[in-house]
């Protein structure tokens, strides 16, 4: 069973009607609005508690990473400082080399080896001298630089005085502190009585923290711990820092790739970022002396001048997690200040990321219960719309089979039984309705009476007086033909004729108004409006003609009679409406502009012509179509000469 809706009426003022709805429809949204009244709240509470789960989870990741994050912190740098106070609890760490240089270097080595954080280790003395142990591993540029041996993972600088003259020596060492490759550097010249590390430790007289600053060793940005030892003027050991393997403990990348990890020092300038390459920016613009900026990081990390601010509150207390938010996205961060044996107490270490990435697995469940909840949300609706359609589908077949009635149009009828009674009984009053319109059909002509109904011409006095064109048809000599034929042949020839006829004039926009025995009353531009009416009149004769034609040729070799048909055709002014009694009208042309048409349907029979027009036709359509002058003529019952023109193609 096909569905469809039922249009709007044609006519008529807008009440209550014109917003109605279709009985599905009603149906649909009743059952929908069931469900998502059961449903909806249901979901959306499930969906808001799930909301304030997954925030509360983001805020408790990010606690527990920044426990994490700090601890690592701390051990970094109380490697570092345990490193330099154990060597200074040594009695060999206090003599300058080359005294006891084989217990100095594998004391070195082996706290380098305990600590991967630390970089290097070394001791500067009075008189100038020096060992350094440095961890290759980190640095393969400056295992490159001295042009270590390929697998050397630790070198030893020794420089030592022979005749009041430094002498360099360097030491290679695996991974199992085995020595690998010594050599002397005569072109060393280094003092480590020079070095800030040296002066501050020597000038505070305690253990301080130096930077950060670009070694000279290594080249990269580091911190420096240094104590000078109790008793031994002038004797300072140290132990370095990478700040870019600091960068890899607040590293934040195991949950999300845009959160990141910071430092600031105690001016509030970045001295860490967990980002490699927002670390090499900041080494590279601190070894050009200068120093980079808040905004000269945003253009990597946006979230940069709210951490910066977030720095700088000391009144914040440490480990509280706060939100901020950065071209409208919401971030977390969290803060701490970390002591180490009284040195960094103004260092702040931030952590933020973006709370989306971290509420992201909560997220994403909260989604999937949320599509599964439309998912059978939705199938309650089709459900619903399968039911209402189900149910009403015989009224709109009920209704499709009323609007081909009210068309005059009488296809098969698809109204099928329905298990609603008061449907059934619908279809059967409206299957006799359909009979007898089928019938009272065959009567009147039915595409008249649709445009009539279209443009509201149906009521008495609706008469108007307009321009059309008309077209009389007649065949010559039926008289004849009707006296030699019986009536059922007769009525046969006509009934062929009458319809191909007909099927001209609608096809070429036209109305037949009457059919007067064997004659036929066309017009055009009524009761349909037709700017072109006069030239598809002309069309539509011309076609006649030729349909005929083909017709009394079958008819011929048939044995049955020729109807040879004269046609008249001219345009003026008519009134054209319904016209009668109240109970019994008919819609018609009325004026003198049928009467010439029909004058020169007849003038045929003198002129031997087939389709005579006037010239008001020709001259309208004179471009379009082949005229023959006929001549002036006196048309009976109209005063004045009329020229006639025959229409041949």
């Amino acid at each position: 069973m096909v569905d469809r809706a039922t249009p709007p009426p044609a006519t008529g003022t807008r009440g209550a009607s014109d917003w109605a709805f279709p009985l599905r429809l009603h149906l649909s949204v009743i059952i929908v609005g069931l469900l998502a009244c059961t449903a909806l709240p249901l979901v959306w509470i499930a969906y808001t508690q799930g909301k304030v789960t997954a925030l509360s989870a983001g805020e408790a990741q990010m606690r527990q990473l920044g426990l994490r994050t700090i601890e690592n912190y701390r051990d970094v740098f109380n490697g570092g400082y345990t490193a330099i106070e154990t060597a200074a609890a040594v009695p060999q760490m206090l003599t300058p080399p080359p005294q006891d240089l084989p217990a100095k270097q594998a004391l070195l080595l082996r706290e380098l080896k305990s600590s991967f954080h630390i970089d290097g280790v070394y001791v500067g003395f009075a008189d100038g001298t020096y060992i350094q142990a440095t961890n290759l591993a980190t640095n393969p540029a400056w295992r490159d630089a001295l042009n270590a041996p390929a697998d050397a993972a630790f070198a030893v600088r020794a420089i030592t005085k022979v005749i009041g003259i430094p002498v360099t020596t360097w030491t290679f060492f695996d991974q199992d502190i085995r020595p690998l490759a010594r050599r002397a550097d005569g072109d060393d010249v280094f003092d480590p009585r020079s070095r800030p590390w040296y002066k501050a430790a020597v000038s505070e007289g305690r253990t301080t923290s130096v930077g950060p600053y670009i070694s000279a060793a290594t080249n990269y940005l580091t911190l420096t711990f240094a104590t000078p030892v109790a008793g031994k003027d002038q004797v300072v050991i140290s132990a370095d820092v990478m700040l870019v393997t600091l960068g890899e403990v607040v590293d934040t990348g195991t949950i999300s790739e845009e959160a990141h990890g910071y430092v600031f020092d105690s001016t509030g300038r970045l001295i860490v970022h967990s980002d490699p390459v927002i670390m090499t920016k900041l080494r590279d613009q601190m070894r050009r002396g200068r120093l980079m900026s808040v905004a000269d990081v945003a253009a990597t990390d946006p979230a940069i001048p709210a951490v910066a601010n977030l720095a700088q509150d000391r009144s914040r207390p440490d480990g509280d997690v706060f939100r901020f938010l950065v071209n409208g996205r919401e971030y977390l961060a969290q803060s701490f200040r970390a002591e180490i044996a009284g040195m960094l107490k103004n260092y702040t270490v931030v952590i933020a990321a973006p709370l989306d990435d971290l509420v992201g697995p909560v997220e994403r469940t909260l989604r999937r219960n949320l599509a599964a909840a439309a998912a059978f949300l939705s199938a309650g609706a089709i459900a619903a719309i399968i039911i209402s359609r189900l149910i009403s589908r015989s009224l709109y077949a009920l209704a499709d089979e009323a609007r081909q009635l009210g068309n005059l149009e009488f296809k098969q009828s698809r109204v099928s039984r329905s298990w609603i009674s008061e449907v059934n009984a619908l279809g059967k009053a409206l299957g006799s309705a359909r009979d007898t319109i089928r019938m009272f059909s065959l009567y009147v002509p039915r595409e008249l009476v649709r445009r009539i109904v279209m443009t509201g011409q149906s009521a008495i006095g609706s008469a108007s007086r307009q321009e059309i064109t008309v077209l009389f048809t007649d065949i010559r000599e039926f008289t004849t033909i009707s006296e030699r034929r019986s009536p059922e042949e007769v009525v046969a020839l006509l009934s062929t004729y009458f319809e191909t006829l007909n099927m001209i004039v609608e096809r070429h926009g036209g109305t037949i108004a009457q059919y007067i025995g064997d004659s036929v009353l066309a017009m055009w531009n009524a009761p349909v409006h037709d700017e072109r009416h006069i030239e598809n009149a002309c069309r539509c004769a011309l076609s006649m003609k030729t349909a005929i034609d083909e017709m009394n040729a079958s008819n011929r070799a048939a044995g049955r009679p020729e109807l040879v048909t004269r046609f008249g055709l001219h345009t003026g002014p008519a009134v054209v409406g319904s016209v009668g009694a109240e109970t019994r009208r008919q819609y018609t042309a009325i004026g003198d502009t049928v009467n010439i048409a029909s004058r020169l349907e007849g003038l045929n029979r003198d002129y031997g012509t087939s389709i005579l027009v006037s010239s008001a036709v020709r001259n309208a359509v004179a471009e379009n179509f082949s005229f023959l002058p006929i001549g002036t003529v006196s048309v009976r019952g109209r005063t004045g000469q009329t020229e006639l023109y025959e229409l041949r193609g």
